[in-house]
């Protein structure tokens, strides 16, 4: 049976939930981010006690198609901006990726996404990649245009008046001051970011 779980966004997120759902004694033959596949279909009562389970861990069980696609479309753009899992070819647009990777039309997508988030698909990636960036600064192992190439931008002058535009400083004055908070995957683009 296979189950789409939203905020489930990282490798400690699907340890939790592999440990929780092991605790329930349900036998996984998959997980990955965001979804989750048992070995053998579970009765109402065990669906009750996993929703249960991934609400008490800040988790949700998805069952209606539209939410989860737009779930799906957010799991594979932070696989492609925060863990480079580097299954888009950097010549292939995010639009034919997404497209290509669900089976469906972009503008069908695009609408979907939108009106399942209150935010446009560029928009979200867009937050994706201001965090990552947020988070390469703060280790600061790369130069400017090592992030810029890593996160597809067009130069390290294009992230710079991105990175700007989103938070107010460019990525020098973070760097120094490094004053923003970091968002948890999940809460990224949680909020309004004007489009670029």
């Amino acid at each position: 049976m296979r189950l789409f779980i939203k905020n489930m966004v990282c490798d400690r997120c699907i340890k939790v939930v592999r440990e929780e759902l092991d605790k329930l004694g349900i036998v996984l033959s998959h997980i990955e981010l965001g979804e989750v596949e048992t070995e053998s279909e579970l009765d109402a009562e065990k669906l009750i006690q996993v929703k249960q389970m991934l609400e008490a861990n800040g988790f949700e069980l998805l069952d209606d198609k539209r939410a989860t696609l737009a779930e799906n479309i957010k799991t594979l753009i932070i696989e492609e901006v925060q863990y480079l899992k580097g299954h888009k070819p950097a010549a292939v647009n995010f639009s034919d990726y997404l497209s290509q990777k669900t089976g469906y039309e972009y503008s069908y997508l695009s609408n979907l996404f939108s009106s399942e988030t209150g935010q446009t698909i560029e928009q979200y990636i867009i937050a994706q990649k201001v965090e990552k960036v947020k988070e390469l600064l703060s280790y600061n192992e790369l130069s400017l245009s090592e992030m810029a190439w890593r996160l597809s931008y067009s130069s390290a002058a294009h992230l710079s008046n991105q990175f700007k535009k989103v938070t107010g400083m460019t990525p020098g004055e973070f760097k120094k001051g490094n004053t923003l908070p970091r968002k948890a995957l999940d809460q990224v683009g949680a909020s309004k970011i004007k489009t670029l």
